[in-house]
């Protein structure tokens, strides 16, 4: 694919992923993230609760809830309990990832992330372009 058209399907998939955002329960910050492979989405996300809980992801005091999954932890939790494979493919998110999603997507095979702003830590970022992964920023708007 040329590099041009790369970059069209690029802004698509993260408008996209900021629509999924907005699925999200959570007041203080509503992220979405999508699997795409060989063009197609296989798996989608956003921040929120487990599955059975509240879907109430802050404290009275406006903190996050500990138990609160991110947006790329569901996307790739979700791919993970189908029939299809995350290895090679492409991770478009809302937010860059914190360290502990870095390592869920190092390990899932995810070989390219696309992100549209920055998270507070830029570590997870550090960390997966240690480990090969190819980081795209592409701020929208």
């Amino acid at each position: 694919m040329t590099e041009k058209k790369q970059l069209k399907y690029d802004i698509a998939y993260l408008k996209m992923a900021r629509e999924w955002a907005k699925l999200s329960h959570c007041k203080r910050k509503q992220v979405g993230a999508l699997i795409v492979k060989g063009r197609m989405i296989i798996s989608d996300g956003f921040n929120g609760t487990p599955s059975g809980f509240d879907n109430c992801c802050e404290d009275a005091k406006g903190v996050t809830k500990w138990e609160v999954l991110h947006a790329e932890a569901n996307a790739i939790l979700k791919v993970a309990s189908s029939t299809q494979s995350a290895e090679g493919a492409t991770l478009y998110i809302t937010l860059s990832p914190c360290t502990e999603c870095s390592k869920l997507i190092h390990q899932a095979g995810i070989k390219r992330v696309v992100y549209a702003k920055d998270y507070r830590d830029s570590s997870g970022l550090k960390f997966l372009e240690k480990a090969g992964v190819e980081i795209k920023y592409l701020p929208y708007e």
